[in-house]
């Protein structure tokens, strides 16, 4: 068995195709999906395919810190938020970053502006790459 990534409750992430870095995550077993707090979400077409772009503000305490980012579109799916409240999401693929270690995950676009974090890493975004010691925080990256 390949030796997995030991993650606190809290970790900090880099999503590099989108040109973000340093974002905390909320590390959710809860959760099936990993999910991203973006504003202005469009969906278009390049190429004949289908396209998002939308804002992320990375930097909670810099609100005029805004990154433009595109993807192309992998799915819309139903999704249960934690209310309760079922609503239709746009999905896509992006590397994910987590200390040294990176791989691809599905995210799913959604407005998290009630929460405390701006993105919710979810189960099967984990794999089989992670075990979680829900008593830690920071314990791949630097909180700073």
């Amino acid at each position: 068995m390949k030796k997995k990534l030991v993650i606190g409750n809290i970790e900090n992430c880099d999503l590099p195709d989108l040109g973000i870095f340093n974002l905390q995550a909320r590390v959710d077993t809860g959760a099936k999906t990993s999910s991203l707090h973006v504003d202005n979400l469009t969906r278009y077409q390049q190429s004949g395919k289908p396209w998002v772009k939308f804002d992320i503000h990375p930097n909670i305490h810099n609100v005029d810190e805004v990154v433009k980012c595109a993807s192309p579109l992998q799915d819309v799916r139903r999704i249960k938020s934690s209310n309760g409240a079922t609503e239709e999401r746009y999905i896509i693929q992006t590397t994910f970053k987590l200390g040294k270690e990176s791989w691809p995950i599905e995210i799913s676009l959604t407005n998290r502006a009630d929460m405390s974090y701006l993105m919710l890493f979810g189960r099967e975004g984990m794999s089989n790459k992670v075990l979680i010691d829900p008593s830690a925080t920071f314990l791949l990256t630097n909180p700073d």
